[in-house]
């Protein structure tokens, strides 16, 4: 297509949209910074719930976010919604999970360019479809974003940039050593002890290991590291929005077990809580949004996933290098949700390995 280079002082003004979970919106960050790396740098807004909303703002490869105010939405604030798409003068739309309502709202706000994967009947309205087939689980979900980032350049005529590396959430310089500091007056954690952070709440998103499974893992891995004879870490227990009260009875867990555990005091938002983030020196949970923003700052980090296939270690791999990465689920022919049969053994001897090696102390991002 040709671009008017009067909309935007030539460059494409470009709209993405991933308005569902905490996790699949962090998984489409390399995406968003395929498209700002190409030449000329598009201007990319977003399409969000408010819920990710705090987040997108924080994101480097966004430069404006506009609520979505869901399916539930009334007709008035859906009509909003189509004028705020009119005003922008998009010339594309890049819908990262396909629903007919934002397919509609492209094709009515006229949008030239309506990119989307070739999914459901919802692809009626988009004149670029990408098949992708998904369902098979074949690649990680932020590699299939990204595909359509790249689909959508050459669309535009612009030239597909290299793949871009992690950290997708790069942090200015010594954010990572003033959340350390905050920790360190907050709860007197010794700053040459490693921290390990750990998820036990899921959101009601994902399977997860039980309370009980997380304080066997937790023993597990601190016995491993008594036999080594090395430092033992400092365990901070996170939690979101209603997961607190879990929190604290895995604490209490911890504590009968001999175990000394914090919980991360109340954060400021959903964003102040995953700068936070960046202070682990590895992050362990489930399959679950705070993951993948421990995933997005390239933190060292330990999942554990279901064994149905919609939901597994490659689909939903986090997006930090590989180097980073730890995954665990049940074996081949298990329960969708019998996550009972992950060999929490085998898993704690990989952890205790990983805090063994970690490098030095990082003084920078």
């Amino acid at each position: 297509m040709t671009l008017s280079p009067a909309r935007d002082g030539g460059r494409p003004r470009l709209l993405v949209v991933r308005n569902d979970k905490l996790g699949d919106f962090m998984l489409a960050w390399p995406a968003l910074a395929c498209l700002k790396t190409a030449d000329p740098a598009p201007h990319v807004s977003v399409l969000v719930p408010g819920y990710t909303a705090p987040l997108a703002r924080q994101c480097p490869w966004v430069d404006e976010v506009l609520l979505d105010p869901g399916e539930d939405a009334g007709r008035e604030a859906q009509r909003e919604l189509l004028s705020t798409l009119r005003a922008g003068r998009f010339d594309a739309l890049l819908t990262l999970f396909s629903t007919p309502r934002i397919g509609w709202l492209g094709w009515r706000a006229g949008i030239p360019l309506r990119l989307a994967p070739a999914t459901k009947w919802a692809q009626l309205f988009y004149n670029r479809r990408v098949t992708q087939r998904r369902s098979r689980s074949e690649k990680p979900e932020y590699v299939y974003n990204l595909e359509l980032a790249e689909a959508l350049l050459d669309a535009l005529g612009l030239a597909v940039p290299p793949r871009p590396a992690p950290p997708f959430w790069p942090l200015p310089p010594g954010t990572r050593d003033a959340e350390r500091a905050r920790l360190v007056d907050e709860l007197a954690l010794e700053a040459s002890s490693p921290w390990v952070f750990l998820h036990p709440g899921s959101g009601g998103s994902a399977v997860n290991l039980t309370l009980a499974q997380y304080a066997d893992l937790v023993a597990a891995v601190a016995s491993r590291l008594d036999a080594a004879d090395t430092t033992p870490p400092h365990w901070v227990l996170t939690a979101g929005p209603g997961e607190e009260a879990a929190a604290d009875r895995l604490r209490e867990r911890l504590a009968e077990a001999g175990i000394a555990a914090h919980r991360l005091p109340a954060r400021h938002g959903i964003d102040d809580f995953a700068r936070c983030l960046s202070a682990a020196d590895l992050f362990i949970a489930g399959s679950t949004g705070p993951l993948h923003i421990a995933g997005a700052l390239d933190r060292p980090t330990a999942g554990f996933y279901p064994s149905r296939r919609s939901a597994t270690p490659l689909r939903w791999q986090t997006c930090n290098a590989e180097a980073h990465r730890l995954a665990f689920c049940p074996p081949e022919g298990a329960g969708e949700r019998d996550m009972a049969s992950i060999d929490l053994e085998a898993a704690a001897g990989r952890i205790a390995e990983r805090l063994l090696h970690l490098p030095t102390r990082e003084t920078t991002p």
